[in-house]
């Protein structure tokens, strides 16, 4: 435990560039990195492995900065460890185009493990990152060798505390005695509004206490280096539980303004800026100034990484000729690849069928692909039995000292903690070499909302099992009948909601969320029991939207999930009456949309109105369809087959809006018959 004055040197320096970069973008949050300097500089340069010249090795430490405001800390020190991020990256802080964006994005800078920035889902991606060492650390982990050995490191605020999700994941985090977690909370005392006293006067330390966690408590974050590593090599040698560290710290520390909540989120003036510098010893005419020691400081423990992951490579090679098959399965996983036969596993239903409701038909597809897909993590918010997502003979994931699973399980009982199993999920994709999968309700994707957001803003792919996809759920009534969640995840970037008709289209969204490795999925599944469909195929179905019935039509039927088949029904009581029609099903909106415009202008054509039907909002038909029938209220508490009348969801009121349709473009006495283009058609295209 021994610190010189080039430690001393180098915490300073991360400060000064913190106080550059968001002074030359007159924008940032330079308090934080300020304050956290040292706890991070101790961690990185004493405790954490990492290769800069391989960001990407498969036993590196994970660190996440929760508080992803305070970014020029992670940014600086990914700098001065020599990551792909020069310093005219650092100059570049904020600014269009460059690798260091307002808050950490992964996707867009070597060395950022998870996109964070919205409050506290860093600290469950930070949960999720530890479940997948423990579970992986299992699997591969032989006598003598032991692959998988890293720790997760998570800084947090008290802005993270305060959001619910951090204490969801927190609890379910001490629940599993997740002993390679460390988490380091800012205790700073300051959020946007001020002091703390006004919000949050809680006992953060009794609260991790009461979880579970190992707590140890720094007086003096700003100064006293030797006791943060103390602090962090006895909660190392913790091996039962997750540690908190809390670390008292001034928000600031230097400027005129510390300790307020006006150095939280604006640059310094520029003569605060001056007296900051002289004080920590820089020449206040410098900007970006790197003394040449701490890049030799930092440099030297990057080489000594290099050298542990060189080592661990050798360690790779020798079990690759004691556990081949094993090695084998390591690299696939690596790798992202899945065998090459799933589609030929997954079952081929026809319209003789039996009906089945699409959450069995979800679990039908677990059960056959669970052995061949070892990297599918499945789980569920204590909605196991509803959501079908644990096929029979799962093990769960829990610590071995209850008697109810081991750490190679594969099925994660989240409770009742919808949003911290989100980010959870995140995390174990962000990890990589598992696939994670989960169960809730539809209506309660909601609560999930901030993180699947993130999810697709950071290419992560995750799979949630959504069930009780509509009014159809029946007398649980509007307040668990989801009517605007598929208009809301469909208008998310990069989302893939599908909403399966039958038992192909099923298996189509499991094949293609998948294969799909930058994208996250949200399959809406049915309660009740769906026939087997005329005419269905995976094969169509993969292209996200398909002709279900064509002829010589007067008026095109849309839809998605269970009104695909009462559309169906809907042709035969239209034929009754001399009008002829067909029905296009689009399980998925996402993929459809990629597609060629040829293709789906085969599907859309021009010439023939089309009526979109679904029991949820109307809100996005617009794009498919001339004229929209759905529901634009709250549910009710009834049986199903009662709602689907109220609503007219049925053969005869899906009929009754057809004909209005034909009417309205066909024309009348007093109304000019209308020009029937296909929605597909754009003036410019609309994806980006």
């Amino acid at each position: 435990m021994v610190f010189s004055e080039v430690d001393r040197l180098a915490i300073n320096t991360i400060r000064t560039l913190a106080i550059d970069a968001s002074c030359k973008a007159n924008s940032g949050h330079p308090g934080a990195p300020m304050g956290m300097a040292p706890a991070a500089h101790v961690l990185f340069n004493k405790f954490m492995s990492f290769n800069p010249q391989n960001p990407n090795w498969a036993n590196r430490d994970r660190f996440v900065l929760s508080n992803g405001h305070g970014c020029m800390l992670q940014y600086a020190l990914l700098h001065l460890y020599g990551y792909d991020l020069s310093i005219d990256d650092l100059k570049n802080f904020r600014q269009l185009h460059s690798k260091t964006p307002g808050h950490p994005e992964s996707h867009e800078t070597p060395g950022i493990e998870v996109t964070t920035g919205p409050l506290g889902q860093g600290f469950a991606n930070a949960v999720g990152l530890a479940i997948a060492q423990a579970h992986l650390a299992s699997v591969f982990n032989k006598p003598g060798f032991d692959l998988i050995t890293n720790r997760t490191f998570c800084f947090f605020g008290d802005g993270c505390a305060m959001e619910g999700i951090a204490s969801e994941a927190a609890s379910l985090a001490g629940h599993l005695k997740l002993q390679n977690l460390i988490c380091i909370y800012d205790d700073n005392k300051i959020s946007i509004d001020g002091d703390i006293k006004c919000t949050f006067t809680e006992d953060v330390q009794k609260r991790f206490e009461a979880y579970g966690w190992h707590v140890e408590v720094v007086a003096d974050g700003d100064n006293d280096l030797v006791a943060i590593e103390k602090a962090i090599a006895d909660c190392i040698a913790v091996t039962d539980r997750p540690s908190m560290i809390k670390v008292a710290t001034t928000i600031g520390l230097g400027s005129q303004l510390q300790g307020t909540s006006s150095v939280h989120g604006n640059p310094l003036k520029p003569d605060d800026v001056q007296e900051v510098k002289k004080r920590f010893g820089f020449d206040p005419s410098q900007t970006f100034a790197v003394p040449q020691q701490v890049y030799d400081y930092y440099g030297q423990h990057a080489n000594d990484d290099k050298s542990k992951e060189n080592e661990w490579n050798e360690q790779l090679k020798r079990y690759a000729k004691e556990y081949p098959a094993e090695h084998t399965e390591f690299i696939r996983r690596f790798e992202g690849r899945l065998i090459d036969d799933l589609e030929a596993q997954l079952p081929i239903y026809t319209a003789q069928d039996a009906a089945i409701a699409s959450r069995k038909l979800s679990e039908t597809v677990l059960e056959k692909i669970h052995g061949s897909v070892p990297e599918l993590l499945s789980g569920s918010a204590d909605l196991t039995s509803s959501n079908n997502t644990r096929w029979k003979n799962a093990v769960d994931f829990q610590p071995p000292q209850y008697g109810i699973g081991d750490w190679s399980g594969r099925f994660l009982r989240y409770g009742v903690h919808e949003y911290a199993m989100a980010a959870i999920m995140n995390g174990l994709a962000a990890y990589g070499m598992v696939i994670p999968l989960s169960g809730g309700f539809l209506n309660f994707v909601s609560y999930s909302a901030p993180a699947i957001r993130l999810a697709a803003l950071s290419k992560l792919q995750v799979i949630h099992i959504a069930t009780h996809d509509s009014i159809a759920l029946g007398q649980d009534g509007p307040t668990h009948q989801p009517i605007e969640v598929l208009s809301h995840f469909r208008a998310l970037p990069n989302c893939m909601v599908w909403r399966p008709a039958d038992g192909n289209e099923t298996n189509a969204a499991y094949l293609v969320a998948l294969q799909t490795k930058g994208t996250p999925s949200i399959l809406a599944l049915t309660r009740q029991n769906l026939p087997q469909l005329e005419g269905s195929s995976i094969q169509k179905a993969i292209m996200g939207g398909y002709v279900r019935e064509s002829q010589n039509a007067a008026i095109t039927l849309v839809s998605t999930g269970s009104e695909v088949g009462v559309c169906l029904q809907a042709v035969s009581h239209l034929e009754k009456q001399g009008v002829p029609a067909r029905v296009v099903s689009i399980p998925c909106f996402e993929v459809f949309d990629q597609q060629d415009e040829s293709y789906r202008l085969q599907v859309l054509p021009d010439d023939v109105p089309i009526l979109s039907v679904e029991a949820a909002s109307t809100v996005g038909w617009e794009r498919y369809s001339h004229q929209q029938f759905g529901i634009n209220r709250f549910g009710a508490s009834a049986p199903p087959d009662e709602l689907f009348k109220m609503f007219e969801l049925t053969p005869e009121g899906i009929s009754k809006r057809a004909l209005a349709t034909i009417s309205f473009y066909g024309g009348t006495s007093t109304v000019k018959k209308q020009t029937v283009i296909s929605p597909i058609r754009r003036a410019f295209p609309q994806i980006v």
